[in-house]
């Protein structure tokens, strides 16, 4: 390509009604007027992809995932063919692409497919006649051109591995806040916004609550290379760079807080003490096409222990049925669950260099009568499961402890 390709992705807020769809369209005839390439992509409208999960909810407890796929991904083909018509109404040339139009492929794992390959062509080929490429989000179809979704946040995804596929120059991802924040801003308004983060620590930060980026959509933005720039779609300031490495971070021991709500807790009571049971219980879990998460096995003093995990909301259901088939089959005892638990994070590069990190995260949650449930670690993280209604002023005592405010 003779001109810098830029890829801009547009989440929900950004494209909620039809004045923000204007907006949008304006923000991108004003980028590709600068000469360059440009690919959108876009998320549904608003809340349109809660709105159509609730309704399919209402109708069944356990939708078909295939199905659910159907629905879900109708979302993103109104909102990128609503901003073509505004770009082409702003007297630019625009076309919209769903997303088996540009040739996304995926596996077979409907809800939360992964991308294959994607072959692109079409989008080439509209952008050598100098047009404004739109794509759908969230969406690909497999080899039997079945249509699957990405998992939530999967427009992020889209918009980096087309990033990668067209060997883009810059991926912009707009919101509704100007970048990357030591916490939800919404939740402490001395939150401050993070000008430089690495791979590794956004990675930890989204598969641990964080809303502003799918995690998946930076594990291949790290394997590729690919520097990200979150911002906002409301303002022309400078948002937060995502990179592979920048050496002063390590000075910094915690970089932000996370929380996360939509976990659950399963407990399988009175298993038997013996090689090879977890393996069972795990692997039907897995058969169930669930995703465990915090796992902690209780010392055994009469042959007999508790095991405790967490598992998506989401999957509750499917994992409690699996749970309850599984201890029947190894005799152990009941199956409870709890679904008002929440986790709270900490993430920070240069937590490998410090010490006494976990102690002061303990403190804070002690200090503030916040009982620890369970306790997970990474290299770059700590995570404790707390109760719900706590999650909260968990996060205000450690953005304090940890002095964030302060950072520049």
């Amino acid at each position: 390509m003779d001109k810098p390709i830029i890829i801009q992705k547009y989440g929900g807020s950004s494209v909620a009604n039809i004045d923000r769809i204007k907006a949008v369209a304006r923000r991108i005839t004003e980028t590709k007027t600068k000469n360059n390439h440009l690919v959108v992509v876009v998320s549904a409208l608003g809340d349109t992809t809660d709105e159509l999960e609730a309704m399919a909810f209402q109708i069944n407890d356990t939708p078909p995932d295939r199905e659910m796929d159907m629905l879900m991904s109708t979302g993103e083909q109104i909102s990128c063919a609503l901003l073509a018509i505004a770009v082409k109404a702003l007297r630019h040339e625009a076309i919209s692409f769903t997303g088996m139009q540009v040739g996304i492929k995926t596996d077979s794992a409907h809800t939360k497919a992964r991308i294959v390959t994607i072959r692109g062509e079409r989008i080439s080929k509209a952008l050598s006649e100098g047009k404004i490429v739109i794509v759908a989000g969230y969406q690909g179809v497999t080899e039997e051109d079945d249509i699957t979704t990405l998992g939530r946040g999967g427009s992020d995804l889209t918009a980096v591995a087309l990033a990668q596929a067209l060997k883009a120059d810059v991926c912009e991802i707009y919101t509704d806040v100007e970048g990357i924040y030591t916490t939800d801003p919404r939740k402490v308004k001395e939150a401050r916004k993070i000008k430089t983060i690495t791979f590794d620590e956004m990675l930890e930060m989204a598969s641990l609550g964080a809303q502003v980026m799918q995690a998946r959509s930076i594990e291949v933005a790290k394997r590729f290379n690919i520097p990200i720039h979150v911002r906002s779609s409301f303002s022309k300031e400078e948002g937060t760079m995502i990179v592979k490495t920048n050496e002063k971070l390590e000075d910094i021991a915690v970089r932000g807080i996370t929380s996360n709500s939509s976990e659950a807790k399963i407990t399988i009571c009175a298993v038997p003490d013996k090689a090879g049971v977890a393996a069972k219980i795990f692997t039907g879990i897995s058969k169930a096409g669930v995703n465990v998460d915090i796992i902690v096995q209780n010392v055994s003093q009469t042959n007999h222990t508790d095991i405790s995990f967490t598992v998506p909301k989401t999957d509750l259901t499917k994992a409690l049925a699996a749970a309850k088939k599984v201890a029947h089959k190894i005799q152990a005892g009941e199956v409870q669950q709890d679904k008002d638990i929440a986790r709270v994070s900490i993430v920070g590069s240069g937590m490998r260099s410090h010490h006494g990190i976990a102690a002061k995260m303990f403190q804070a949650l002690a200090e503030n009568k916040i009982n620890i449930e369970m306790i997970s670690t990474s290299e770059i993280s700590i995570s404790c499961i707390i109760k719900q209604n706590q999650v909260d002023k968990a996060v205000r005592a450690l953005h304090k402890k940890f002095e964030l405010d302060k950072l520049n």
